[in-house]
């Protein structure tokens, strides 16, 4: 019996916790204006795909932007434009692609084509 109520307690706290994330606020979402300010200012910063391949990124304010590996990776050029929830990037010999950013973390922030991470900023 005392069992039974251990193993109920224990859930309950579960429960509780997986409340309490599940509440917390959504990430922030940067407006196209901050994606401007904050990245697309010629000043360069890294870039990890999901699979932790690295590049330092930069993003001029007259609309280009170039990607160098760090280590593995290939080098690419293309061009960048603000859209209504984000910006849309097409890199040579590639479509447009387009995307949101959100805060995650200190200094850290995804890039979500849809609800997929594509990347995630750092500066």
């Amino acid at each position: 019996m005392r069992a039974a109520f251990a193993s109920a307690g224990v859930a309950a706290f579960g429960a509780s916790l997986f409340a309490a994330a599940a509440a917390a606020a959504p990430a922030a979402k940067l407006s196209p204006a901050d994606i401007q300010t904050t990245f697309f200012n010629g000043q360069p910063f890294t870039a990890a795909t999901p699979a932790n391949v690295k590049f330092k990124m930069t993003f001029t304010a007259d609309g280009k932007m170039k990607r160098e590996p760090v280590g593995a990776g290939n080098k690419g050029e293309g061009t960048w434009k603000l859209s209504k929830d984000g910006f849309c990037s097409t890199w040579t010999g590639a479509q447009s692609n387009c995307f949101t950013v959100v805060a995650a973390g200190d200094n850290k922030w995804s890039v979500l084509r849809g609800t997929s991470i594509m990347a995630t900023w750092s500066k």
